[in-house]
């Protein structure tokens, strides 16, 4: 049976300038920030709900970035501080770190002597703390610097052994936090994962519950487009330029929301780091922080329109 010949094949639908398409994005881009503006109401519920949803995983990224600059920044070697007891002899403390500096696991080891860590703890005070004592109340140390990359299991197996000897009284890690820290980077990471798809996908539901709702008003108008032969695709452009706008709008709130969190914060914290002069969040907080997040917005904002484009006008085109 001879198939029956489309209107294209009779006829066929000149070639547009470019410039024409232009125009026409244009226009229905213009349409679209009209409806947004008509209804600002709404609008900004839906950009506070997306910028909600962006900015946990934003503020758990700049934790994690900060995290590692903190660790990365620490110039020393990870290594053992073992203090002896204070009626430890002399002898005692230069044998074992002499056994120390033979062992495979540390690279140098040295002795402090009550006399050497008053002077520097009298130095630190600007006291002269050697005139003014009568009996030193500190204990010889030893400082041990342990071999480049060292577990840190290692370095705990190795104070465990050294704290059996009678005469040592007490045993630090120097860099065992530095392990603890990565762990808790790990944490941060996996829960910036977790956060960054569950609230992404309650940011992509905000955008198509919207995008829905913006066809539900103007439904009717659609439906009269579908019967002289629009296409889905052009029924659903100004929406998709709706999802953009209101992907834009919840970048924008994330980025002043994790921005107020960090003015918040940045006092306390500094206090707890030490009175550094800045915040660890406000490391990574800049232009390109900003312009990730945007545009993280807008992809969300697209793929919720899509999504409620096609849901809802599956069945109105007539093609």
């Amino acid at each position: 049976m001879p198939r029956s010949p489309r209107s294209a094949d009779i006829w066929p639908t000149p070639r547009r300038p470019w410039g024409a398409a232009l125009r026409d994005h244009w226009s229905v881009a213009a349409d679209s920030i009209g409806f947004v503006a008509g209804r600002l109401g709404t609008t900004l519920l839906v950009w506070l709900l997306i910028g909600i949803a962006l900015a946990l995983p934003a503020g758990l990224h700049l934790l994690d970035r900060n995290l590692a600059r903190a660790a990365g920044d620490w110039q020393g070697a990870q290594g053992l501080s073992v203090y002896l007891e204070v009626d430890a002899p002399e002898a005692a403390a230069a044998a074992l770190a002499r056994r120390l500096a033979a062992d495979a696991l540390i690279d140098t080891a040295r002795v402090v002597t009550p006399a050497e860590a008053l002077a520097e703890l009298g130095g630190h005070l600007g006291v002269d703390l050697l005139a003014t004592v009568r009996e030193n109340p500190l204990p010889a140390t030893i400082l041990a610097v342990a071999k480049p990359d060292l577990p840190v299991a290692r370095l705990e197996w190795l104070a465990k052994r050294i704290r059996a000897d009678a005469n040592v009284e007490a045993v630090v890690l120097e860099t065992a936090w530095l392990a603890r820290l990565a762990a808790i980077r790990a944490v941060v990471e996996r829960i910036e994962w977790i956060a960054a798809i569950l609230f992404g996908v309650g940011a992509v539901l905000v955008s198509s519950s919207s995008v829905r709702l913006a066809i539900e008003v103007r439904l009717p108008e659609l439906q009269v487009h579908a019967l002289v032969g629009a296409s889905r695709r052009h029924m659903g452009r100004p929406f998709r330029y709706l999802g953009l706008i209101y992907g834009a709008g919840g970048g924008i709130v994330a980025a002043l929301l994790v921005a107020a969190a960090i003015a918040w914060l940045e006092a306390p914290l500094s206090r707890l780091f030490g009175g550094a002069g800045q915040s660890p969040l406000v490391a990574g907080f800049d232009g390109f922080f900003v312009i990730g997040v945007l545009a993280v917005g807008v992809a969300l904002g697209l793929i919720g329109a899509a999504i409620g484009v096609r849901s809802r006008l599956r069945g109105l085109d007539m093609d």
